[in-house]
């Protein structure tokens, strides 16, 4: 190739070579007709689709390195596609019909507009940076993971109530502006990794381009940063997931909610909390939420998550029907006591020490250990129940 270059176009034909490692199965072995282990990469694509392969192909690979084949990363990444359409379905089921987000920033923009523009600004700067190194492994799992966690998972949730609740017309088209514009750009990034699916959003929810695949590829833009915004919703996040978390260890359901107390010395904390509200409230399944800056008024038999800016408080009365999670812990404690008398009895008795395996006596030691450990849990978590009733 490089001798037919200079023969009949009078230059080399590429001045850049990049090695790809093999693609082997799910053991590591190479694949081969002799192990029948090979794969009709037509079979995964009529039943997956080829973007999803493509993207299986490509994420985690680094240059030079073998990469194993296995048909759950395939799975996966086709759910990813099926997350991307159901993202663009909901943003073109919300446009008004035949309005276009245009190049102004709005005026309105609220603060979750503002941080999820920043946070695909930086992701721009950032593959753009990978690709030119060929890093397009590390490129395209930042692509990944920001259409699916920070875009789906969090800014669609955060501007559902604007959309559905708000009368406020300038927030809902500032949302509406937001949503389109970050996504026509995110689909970008992914195009060179999910051609067909890219290509069939981008012409639907557009029409000033024709094809995504000759659009200009996005860049960093300083109107597009806002890092206070950035910062105030990273704490909002890592609120939301710590109230999650607390309600997840209770088995809580959404359905129920729980007031919030916010408490933090620093005021700009506060103030990101009182902005923040709706989709705070919204996100964390708070019936209300209190803002303090010591925590004499928070309810006694609260629950607590400490995070580096801010403590958050849930009243255990707002979480759970107190008396049916007495009587709940009154069966376990009934049960773990049965259990420690049983394990008791068993390590007292002469003939099943002599007779019994070394391997069994300890694994029975072990058990009445933490049998202990769970009942010192039960009764401490019933003694602030009972206190709290």
């Amino acid at each position: 190739m490089i001798f037919s270059g200079y023969e009949q176009m009078g230059k080399r034909p590429f001045k850049t070579v990049l090695f790809h490692g093999l693609v082997r199965d799910s053991q590591g072995r190479k694949m081969s007709k002799s192990l029948g282990n090979g794969i009709d990469p037509l079979e995964i694509i009529r039943e997956y689709g080829a973007d999803a392969l493509r993207l299986t192909l490509i994420t985690g690979n680094a240059p030079g390195n073998d990469m194993r084949f296995y048909y759950d990363r395939v799975k996966a990444n086709r759910n990813f596609a099926n997350k991307v359409w159901n993202a663009s379905r909901f943003i073109m089921m919300n446009m008004p019909e035949d309005e276009e987000a245009g190049t102004e920033i709005p005026a309105a923009m609220n603060a979750e507009d503002k941080w999820i523009l920043s946070r695909y600004n930086t992701v721009v700067r950032e593959v753009t940076e990978n690709m030119e190194k060929f890093e397009l492994g590390i490129a395209v799992q930042k692509v990944y993971d920001f259409i699916w966690d920070e875009f789906c998972d969090w800014y669609i949730e955060m501007v559902k109530p604007r959309l559905y609740q708000s009368d406020d017309q300038a927030g809902k088209d500032a949302a509406l502006w937001t949503l389109q514009t970050v996504l026509i750009g995110a689909l970008k990034l992914l195009h060179p990794y999910m051609p067909f699916i890219t290509e069939e959003i981008f012409t639907t929810i557009q029409s000033k381009e024709e094809s995504i695949m000759v659009s200009d590829w996005p860049v960093f833009r300083e109107d597009y940063s806002f890092p206070h915004e950035e910062k105030g919703i990273g704490i909002i996040k890592d609120a939301v997931r710590a109230v999650r978390n607390l309600r997840a260890e209770r088995n809580v359901a959404p359905s129920r909610k729980a007031k919030v107390y916010v408490v933090s010395d620093s005021d700009a904390v506060l103030d990101t909390f009182r902005e923040d509200e709706i989709f705070f409230k919204t996100l964390a399944f708070a019936s209300g939420m209190e803002l303090l800056k010591d925590r004499t008024q928070v309810p006694d038999g609260s629950v607590s998550a400490v995070l580096p800016d801010e403590t958050l408080y849930l009243p255990l009365a707002d979480l759970l029907d107190v008396a049916a999670e007495i009587a709940r812990l009154e069966k376990e404690e009934k049960r773990l006591a049965g259990e420690l008398t049983r394990s008791e009895k068993m390590l007292k008795n002469e003939k099943f020490l002599a007779k019994a395996p070394q391997s069994k006596i300890d694994a029975e030691k072990e058990k009445q250990k933490q049998y202990e450990v769970q009942m010192e849990g039960v009764r401490a978590e019933l003694a602030q129940l009972k206190a709290l009733a």
